[in-house]
């Protein structure tokens, strides 16, 4: 499976509401994700504490569209931008824009970088 067929499945998952469960299959266990702001969050544990508190904080998921999707077979990177609308619980229903870049070892993301922007 190329690294576009992965990518494009782990988004699959998010479309369907299943994005846990392409984490588990997908993300290396000492994988770096760096937030919009710069922060990194070492650590597939911690990593899925903060997936699963963004989720819990969400009432409504309304979609996801897939803008650009593109790999780098020979260097294992891939990127993919979207934009996302949900509604936050007691929130309002928003649209996050977002590119997120990805390392890819083998079978596994190692290090994922977002840029993210948030309209409502």
């Amino acid at each position: 499976m190329s690294y576009l067929d992965k990518i494009s499945d782990i988004y699959d998952h998010i479309a369907q509401g299943t994005a846990l469960d392409a984490f588990e299959e997908y993300y290396a266990e000492n994988v770096v994700m760096i937030l919009e702001d710069g922060t990194e969050v070492e650590g597939k544990d911690t990593n899925r504490e903060r997936e699963n508190e963004f989720f819990d904080s969400v009432e409504a998921f309304h979609g996801i569209d897939i803008t650009a999707i593109t790999s780098n077979e020979e260097e294992g990177t891939t990127a993919v931008e979207s934009a996302m609308e949900v509604t936050f619980k007691g929130g309002d229903r928003v649209t996050l824009e977002q590119v997120a870049v990805q390392e890819w070892d083998g079978d596994k993301i190692i290090r994922e970088r977002f840029y993210a922007t948030q309209n409502s």
